[in-house]
C-alpha cells in the first residue's frame, strides 16, 4: 500500500496540476546573499559499476522488468546500471541572468541505467540523455517509450537518471540493499534559515530538489569523458560519444527549460562547449509546465516571465507538444528559427495525448511499482482507456531531424500550430483539431481523437478515442467484404507524403500502411 505521506503529496500534486501545485506550496526563505555567477560545476561524475542484476535485484524499470518486457539482446543492445556521485552547487536563478551559486559543494549520488549497443561498431556516437520523469512519484522512462525505436535503428544509446528525491525514496523502498547509497541530502541543516520551512507535498526539507542542475551536467560529461568506467568507451581508450542531446517529458521537460536557459550558458562558459549538443523539450510548455523551481525554497518563474522563453540557447531545440496541453502552453509558442545560435522548432501533436500508455509499458513493472510504496497508475479513464494514439511516431521523427539539424545542418520541417479561434480548438467535421503536425489517424480518419478526459490520477492529460461507428466508416470509405482498399490507398499516400516532408520516419511510415492493410474495422 502507498503510505499516507505519499498518498498526501500525490493527492496534493493531482488537485492542483502538474505544474501549478509544485509551485504552489513554496515560499521564499531567508536565504544568504546568492554570489556572482561563477563556473558552473562541470567536472565528470564519478561512476561504479555496473551493477549485478540477479534473481533477486534488478534495476527499476530495467527492460527486462518493464509493464511490457524488453529482451534487448533480441536488437544487439545490452543494459546496464550505474551509480553517479559528486558534489552539486544548488542555484538560485535571477530574473535578469543565468543561474547564481545559492549554496556550494552539496555531495550526491543518483543512479542511471544505459542501455546501448552491444558492441561499438554499432554504435551511432549519439547519446540521448533523460532525466527520468518522477511525476507519479517514482521514475518513468517516458524517452525510451516514445523515442527507442529511432534510438535503435540508429544505434544510439539512452541514458536514464533518476532527477528528483521523491524518486529516490522510491527507489530504496524497492531494493534498499541496491540504492541504498542514493543520497540528494540537502546541505543546509534543518535550522539554517535558508533552508526553508515550507516545501512543495512531494519534496522534504531533508533533501533538495535542486541538485539535478549538476548532475545532469556531470553525467553527460561522464559519458564524454575517457574514464574507465564509461561503457561508451567500448574497451579503448577514448569514448566513442560524437554528440550528446538532452531530453526531458513533461516535469523534466519544464527542467530542460531551466537547464537550457539558467545552466547552459554557465557551462559553455566554464568548458568552452557545451556538454549538449542539442534538446528535444516533451509536452512542458510556457503555461503548463515549462519551467520549475531551481531549488525547492523559490518558486519557479511565472507565465510570460522572459527566463521561460527558449530564444537564443545556443544549440537546435525542438519543443513538442500534445493535444492535451497545447492551450495550456500555447504563450510558449514562438515563430520557428534557422538563424545559428536560436535554431528552433515549434510542434503540436494533432491527436496525441499527453500521459500515454507507453509511458506506463515501457516503465517499472506495476508489481516493482507496488514494492516501492507507490500507487500504480491506471491505463483507463472515465471514458476509456488511455488514448492509444501513437505519439511515438512524433518523437522518433523529431529525434532523427534533430540529429540531422545537428550533424548536417538539414533543417528540420515546418509545422502550423494547431488553430485555436477565441480560445478554442478549431475542429473538422469528424470533430479533430485542425493544424498541428498531422498524421494519417487525422488525414484519414475512423476516430476522433481527445487529449484529455476526466478520472483518477493524471486522466485529465491522458486523452481518449471514440471510434466511428460502422456506418460512418462505410460512408467514408468504399467497403467490399470488410475491406477498404480505398482506405488503404489513401493512407498509403498520406504516410508517404509525410514521410517525403520529414514527419515521419521510413519505418513508421511502413508501419502505419502495414496497419492500414490488415485492420479489421471494416468488418
Amino acid at each position: 500500500m502507498i503510505s499516507s505521506r505519499l498518498r498526501g503529496a500525490r493527492d496534493a500534486v493531482l488537485a492542483a496540476g502538474l505544474a501549478a501545485a509544485l509551485a504552489a506550496a513554496l515560499a521564499p526563505a531567508t536565504a544568504p546573499p546568492a554570489r556572482a555567477a561563477a563556473p558552473v560545476r562541470g567536472e565528470a561524475a564519478t561512476v561504479t559499476g555496473p551493477l549485478a542484476t540477479t534473481r533477486d535485484s534488478h534495476p527499476f524499470g530495467g527492460a527486462a522488468f518493464q509493464e511490457v518486457p524488453q529482451d534487448l539482446a533480441d536488437v544487439g543492445y545490452v543494459e546496464e546500471e550505474y551509480l553517479a556521485s559528486g558534489e552539486s552547487d544548488v542555484y538560485s536563478w535571477p530574473a535578469d541572468a543565468p543561474a547564481v551559486v545559492r549554496t556550494e559543494d552539496a555531495p550526491y549520488t543518483t543512479r542511471v541505467l544505459v542501455r546501448r549497443p552491444a558492441k561499438g561498431a554499432a554504435f551511432s556516437g549519439n547519446v540521448v540523455v533523460e532525466m527520468l520523469n518522477p511525476s507519479n512519484l517514482f521514475d518513468l522512462n517516458i524517452g525510451w517509450a516514445l523515442a527507442h525505436e529511432q534510438m535503435i535503428a540508429n544505434g544510439d544509446t539512452w541514458v536514464g537518471i533518476t532527477a528528483k528525491p521523491i524518486a529516490v525514496d522510491a527507489l530504496k523502498t524497492f531494493d534498499p540493499e541496491r540504492y541504498g547509497d542514493l543520497s540528494f541530502a540537502n546541505p543546509l541543516p534543518l535550522d539554517d534559515p535558508a533552508n526553508c520551512e515550507t516545501v512543495a507535498a512531494d519534496s522534504s526539507r531533508t533533501t533538495e530538489n535542486g541538485l539535478v542542475w549538476d548532475i545532469y551536467t556531470q553525467v553527460g560529461n561522464w559519458l564524454r569523458s575517457d574514464a574507465r568506467s564509461n561503457p561508451l568507451r567500448y574497451g579503448t581508450r577514448h569514448t566513442k560519444v560524437t554528440k550528446a542531446y538532452g531530453l526531458g517529458y513533461s516535469q523534466t521537460g519544464g527542467y530542460l527549460v531551466n537547464y537550457m536557459k539558467a545552466i547552459h550558458p554557465l557551462v559553455v562558459q566554464a568548458q568552452g562547449r557545451p556538454t549538449y549538443d542539442a534538446y528535444l523539450v516533451g509536452v512542458a510548455g510556457g503555461g503548463f509546465a515549462g519551467a520549475y523551481p531551481m531549488n525547492q525554497c523559490e518558486p519557479a518563474p511565472p507565465v510570460g516571465d522572459p527566463r521561460r522563453s527558449l530564444y537564443g540557447v545556443g544549440v537546435p531545440v525542438i519543443q513538442m507538444m500534445s493535444q492535451s496541453d497545447y492551450l495550456r502552453g500555447i504563450g510558449s509558442r514562438r515563430p520557428d528559427s534557422d538563424t545559428p545560435g536560436d535554431r528552433f522548432r515549434h510542434y503540436e501533436m494533432a491527436g496525441a495525448g499527453h500521459a500515454t500508455p507507453d509511458e506506463l509499458y515501457y516503465s517499472a513493472r506495476a508489481e516493482d511499482i507496488v514494492q516501492a510504496d507507490r500507487a500504480v497508475p491506471p491505463q483507463s479513464c472515465d471514458q476509456g482507456p488511455r488514448s492509444r494514439f501513437p505519439s511515438d511516431i512524433f518523437f522518433n521523427a523529431a529525434l532523427r531531424n534533430l540529429d540531422r539539424w545537428v550533424r548536417a545542418d538539414v533543417p528540420p520541417p515546418h509545422a502550423d500550430p494547431i488553430v485555436v479561434r477565441y480560445g478554442e480548438p478549431v475542429l473538422d467535421r469528424f470533430g479533430n483539431v485542425r493544424g498541428g503536425i498531422r498524421s494519417p489517424y487525422l488525414e484519414v480518419p475512423t476516430s476522433t481523437w481527445y487529449g484529455t478526459a476526466t478520472g483518477a490520477s493524471f486522466c485529465f492529460i491522458a486523452g481518449y478515442e471514440v471510434p466511428f461507428r460502422q456506418a460512418r466508416l462505410e460512408r467514408l470509405y468504399e467497403v467490399r467484404d470488410g475491406r477498404s482498399p480505398e482506405y488503404v490507398r489513401a493512407v498509403t499516400r498520406s504516410a508517404q507524403r509525410l514521410e517525403r516532408q520529414g514527419f515521419l520516419t521510413s519505418f513508421d511510415a511502413r508501419q502505419i500502411i502495414r496497419e492500414a492493410r490488415t485492420t479489421d474495422i471494416f468488418r
